[in-house]
């Protein structure tokens, strides 16, 4: 009762902080003064409603009452870090034996592997280049994949539930069963992601991406509480340790904000030309080239590779528990390599070098001190390399950071996916976005931006 008095007056100092600010206030009303931006927050939220209806219907021929807190299912969830996580990233989906019980993970893992081929196949690389056809074909192959990543999961869902709770399975675990319910978890997770698909064409901000972020954001007030008890409710527990985390998950917003919006400026020079009476170009502007321009897509990729180890418990169970230890040695180590190592290859897909410096000839632009064509190619290459490495360090040390909160400061296991790592910055990373294009609305139609002073500086 004491955690929720707690819960509750910060909730209103937040309430009563936020009515205050009249500039907000003031932002708020513009926001549905667009007629285009209220129809696109008003289609996301809807399609945000369903996802979270959906995350509690219960497969059918599983007793709910036999889920939730307490339950084995729940406890091998606080027990085993990495199906935890999944539970985050699901919004509570996964505890819940939910038709949306996988989520979005296996269509991430499915990206993974149709932008690792197009790395290494020629014919994909070409299909890539193709435009939007190829981006169609890719898109469609994408979800094929998909689905087979799903039948390989489904079924292990279904067995891992039944040997946790064989009491919940009303009609015994059967084949037939276990058919069935794979085909109802492969068509939640197709609808999840049609659902993102939609918010991204007629909504606000990524549509994959921001239903990830509304899973994470769902478990926060159920994690906070825990934490909150099991500080308060305990001898060796004090309110000083509970604002000492909250001061210290604080700081950690601030410096990972700062790295996401981080930005190295590459001035580019214009050449004159006079046209009729008027003169163009001759102006001085910058190529802005973020230190995170990969954002929040490696934590996703390598929180996803880090599921596979699982498909192997029951051939290897020292080596998939090694990896299902979320404070372990080798779980963090790994994780932290492909971090980086995903950082660096999804800039690389997504920042063209070669391309930046053809169009900069073709517009007779030109970086000072560099020569137009190979030269340019070489130092913008040079700059990408030199910001990506301290990035993609950055990202790896905030991705083990609740594995540190858990060993060194006692923070319960709920709590310490919201202390750092992958929940942190996907929140981060997926609000920036959607902030950056609600204020792209606003500056549009000729109201103020969302900051007093600056702009939101998202993905671009």
């Amino acid at each position: 009762m004491k955690s929720y008095l707690i819960v509750g007056a910060l909730l209103l100092i937040i309430v009563a902080l936020l009515a205050t600010n009249k500039k907000l206030v003031e932002t708020v009303k513009n926001i549905f003064k667009i007629e285009d931006l209220r129809k696109r927050l008003i289609y996301t939220c809807l399609l945000i409603l369903v996802y979270r209806l959906g995350c509690y219907v219960v497969i059918p021929g599983i007793d709910p009452n036999l889920l939730g807190e307490g339950s084995a299912l729940a406890n091998q969830m606080d027990s085993n870090s990495l199906l935890g996580l999944l539970n985050v990233f699901s919004g509570g989906a996964f505890a819940n034996a939910a038709i949306f019980a996988l989520g979005v993970m296996p269509y991430i893992t499915a990206s993974i592997i149709i932008q690792l081929l197009g790395m290494m196949v020629p014919a994909v690389q070409k299909m890539m280049k193709e435009g939007e056809s190829g981006r169609r074909k890719m898109n469609q192959w994408t979800r094929l994949l998909t689905i087979g990543v799903l039948a390989l999961q489904g079924p292990a869902y279904v067995a891992n539930l039944y040997h946790q709770m064989p009491e919940a399975f009303v009609y015994g675990n059967s084949f037939l069963f276990t058919v069935y319910a794979t085909i109802l978890l492969i068509a939640g997770t197709m609808f999840v992601v049609w659902l993102g698909e939609k918010i991204t064409d007629k909504g606000i901000g990524n549509g994959v991406s921001l239903i990830i972020m509304i899973g994470i954001v769902a478990r926060l007030p159920h994690a906070l509480l825990a934490e909150l008890s099991a500080r308060l409710n305990t001898s060796t527990g004090s309110l000083i340790m509970i604002i000492i985390e909250l001061v210290l998950l604080f700081l950690v917003f601030l410096a990972t904000i700062a790295v996401v919006q981080a930005v190295r400026k590459v001035p580019v020079q214009y050449a004159k030309r006079i046209v009729g009476n008027k003169q163009y170009g001759g102006v001085r502007q910058y190529i802005p080239l973020k230190m995170n321009a990969a954002n929040v897509m490696p934590i996703i990729f390598a929180q996803a590779l880090m599921f596979i180890p699982m498909l192997f418990a029951n051939v290897a169970p020292n080596f998939a528990g090694a990896f299902a230890d979320m404070t372990g040695v080798w779980y963090n180590l790994t994780l932290a390599v492909l971090v980086i190592l995903f950082t660096f290859f999804y800039t690389a897909i997504i920042i063209n070098p070669q391309q930046m410096a053809d169009d900069m000839k073709r517009n007779n632009g030109f970086i000072p001190g560099v020569k137009p064509g190979k030269s340019t190619v070489t130092y913008i290459d040079n700059i990408i390399t030199r910001i990506t490495l301290p990035g993609s360090i950055f990202l790896a040390i905030v991705s083990i950071l609740p594995a540190l909160a858990m060993k060194f400061l006692g923070v319960q296991q709920a709590f310490a996916y919201f202390y750092g790592g992958t929940s942190l910055l996907i929140m981060v990373g997926v609000v920036l976005d959607t902030l950056q294009q609600i204020e792209s609305h606003l500056l549009n139609r000729h109201y103020d931006g969302l900051m007093k002073t600056g702009r939101i500086q998202g993905r671009r």
